[in-house]
């Protein structure tokens, strides 16, 4: 029984019985009233308020959680504030998050919060001549869409990353959509389909097709063209993305437990009900990069011309080099090629997966762009960075390795209200977000959380605005990798171009030739 259901259940028979034994056995027994009492309001103050989530699960008892934020002690920082290896998670970070979500003020005192000498430590080099932001007007939009796109996409330099619905909750997906709606930026669906919940309100989706090809598929389980067609040709459908890999588990198909595969999810999937839903490691629509680059044709040609991404992870730089070389034969190009990192998250993984194999995604990104450059093809396409991006430095990190705009769902969670309890695979999720419990998802609420996501967009993108302003730069597409450096000794510090040297554009054409 939920803990919802059993504040309910025990204030009813406990009132019941304080009111009964008063009235036949002693009056004394009134007194329960004034004990319970304050028990009793807490747990209905918290049933009805909308803002947290976890207070609307675990009435009274929910508050525990916030008084151990509040003090502090170095067991909270650990136990409730660390990530799946047992490391504390940035509190600084995090607290961004929740304050840009929540409209809150987010300045902080006594200046740095990082230790500045530490290794690996990154920074951005700001101009003796900044930019007044307030007299300049930024644009921080990219448009996507190369040579044989009919309808280019106008894109937000941050969008929502993939996040099925049967990972997060219905709730979790309409407040991310509304959100995204509210803001004008863009919200990837995941592998796991269309569901309803995507198009409630009609904010612009990045459709993901993975090795399962969810909500297009046969019953054997292969590419199905005529739902592709009648499914991407929907208004708020504005892009699709075709996902290779992802970072958290490069090399092996989606998992989703069968205690989160209701019937719901199994008839937009196209599954069985009750069962694991492990996913292909790889397409069976194509098998080669001419097959992939023809498979992409066809998907653009199925959609009515709509923008085709693609989703890697790196990982042998062999391959991808070959596929750009295909790209050149056949004069024929994704749209964008989504970069995840080998540090981005999930909701269930191996750890020998998630810790030990793809490529992180600053050297995926650097990888990616000199390739492309190398081929001549860059400007053909665009780049998406995901994999940890969270706060506007982030953003401008990513962009000056070569990115040419990001993906985030760690942030967009944190954002609905993500406290790490770190039990997404377990279907126990606190808060409502990456869960299939009614009980438990009832605790998000929609327009709540819709709000705070819309913001901590809002939020984050104009910061990131303030950081190129700072540098002196008068667009995003300015950014380059000698604006970053990074700490990689106590006595050294290297800009990303020292780390990550610029490729000559079609050196790899005329190393062909």
């Amino acid at each position: 029984m939920s803990q919802f259901k059993l504040f309910v259940w025990f204030s009813l028979f406990s009132s019941l019985f304080i009111l009964l034994g008063g009235l036949f056995i002693h009056s004394n027994i009134f007194w329960g009233y004034a004990v319970l009492g304050p028990y009793y309001l807490i747990g209905l103050h918290d049933i009805f308020q909308r803002k947290k989530s976890l207070l609307r699960n675990y009435p009274v008892w929910g508050h525990g959680r916030y008084i151990l934020e509040i003090l502090r002690p170095k067991f909270y920082q650990y136990f409730v504030e660390s990530d799946i290896n047992g490391r504390p998670f940035s509190r600084t970070i995090r607290s961004i998050v929740y304050q840009r979500a929540k409209g809150e003020l987010d300045t902080s005192p006594f200046g740095t919060q990082e230790e500045v000498y530490e290794i690996g430590h990154e920074w951005l080099n700001h101009s003796m001549y900044p930019i007044d932001k307030h007299v300049y007007k930024y644009d921080s939009t990219v448009v996507i869409g190369g040579p044989y796109c009919k309808k280019p996409y106008k894109s937000s330099i941050l969008n929502i990353s993939a996040m099925s619905f049967g990972s997060l909750s219905s709730n979790a997906i309409m407040a991310l959509n509304k959100g995204a709606k509210m803001g004008g930026f863009a919200h990837n669906t995941g592998e796991g389909g269309l569901s309803p919940y995507h198009s409630k309100y009609e904010g612009d989706l990045i459709w993901q097709i993975g090795t399962g090809y969810f909500g297009c598929r046969t019953k054997e389980g292969y590419f199905c063209e005529k739902t592709f067609q009648e499914k991407s040709q929907r208004d708020y459908v504005k892009m699709i993305e075709l996902k290779l890999s992802q970072g958290a588990k490069p090399g092996k198909g989606g998992i989703l437990p069968a205690a989160k595969n209701t019937g719901e999810i199994a008839h937009i999937r196209g599954v069985q009900e009750g069962t694991d839903v492990i996913s292909p490691a790889s397409h069976n629509a194509f098998h080669s990069p001419e097959e992939l680059i023809h498979f992409i044709q066809k998907l653009r040609d199925l959609s009515g011309g709509k923008p085709i991404g693609i989703k890697l992870c790196l990982g042998s730089h062999h391959e991808f080099k070959q596929l750009c070389a295909e790209m050149v034969r056949l004069q024929n190009y994704p749209d964008y090629i989504a970069v995840d990192g080998s540090e981005g998250g999930t909701g269930a993984a191996p750890l020998e997966f998630a810790n030990s194999v793809g490529t992180p995604m600053k050297d995926g990104v650097a990888f990616v762009y000199n390739t492309l450059l190398g081929f001549g093809i860059k400007d053909k396409i665009k780049i998406m960075s995901s994999g940890k991006i969270v706060t506007s430095f982030h953003i401008a990190r990513a962009l000056a390795v070569g990115a040419d705009l990001c993906y985030s769902a760690r942030g967009m969670m944190m954002a609905l209200g993500c406290i790490q309890a770190l039990e997404c695979n377990t279907n126990h999720c606190p808060v409502g977000i990456a869960t299939q419990n009614k009980d438990l998802s009832r605790g998000l609420d929609v327009e709540n959380k819709s709000k705070r996501v819309y913001q901590f967009h809002r939020e984050t993108v104009k910061n990131f605005e303030e950081l190129i302003a700072a540098a002196g730069l008068k667009s995003h597409t300015e950014l380059r990798r000698h604006h970053i450096l990074r700490r990689v000794s106590m006595l050294q510090c290297k800009s990303f171009e020292e780390i990550y040297p610029y490729t000559t554009e079609g050196e790899h054409l005329k190393k062909a030739s």
